[in-house]
């Protein structure tokens, strides 16, 4: 029980705790379901399935994905 909570702490950080780019204090995974609604046409369905495997991933692909895709 306590890996799946290390495995999803970064998700549960704010963007400007994880993030010193970031002045939002969403939750990291908010921010991917929101960056997914808006790339998929606002389809639940679609985002969901593009959100399972950073449920997953390493807090380094999380990282690196909010970096590369959300970074303003």
């Amino acid at each position: 029980m306590a890996d799946e909570i290390l495995k999803t702490a970064l998700l549960d950080r704010h963007m400007n705790e994880a993030f010193d780019w970031s002045d939002s204090d969403m939750p990291v995974r908010d921010a991917l379901w929101d960056y997914f609604m808006e790339k998929n046409g606002k389809d639940t369905m679609k985002t969901e399935e593009d959100m399972l495997p950073f449920l997953k991933d390493s807090d380094d692909k999380i990282e690196a994905f909010v970096n590369e895709n959300l970074k303003k």
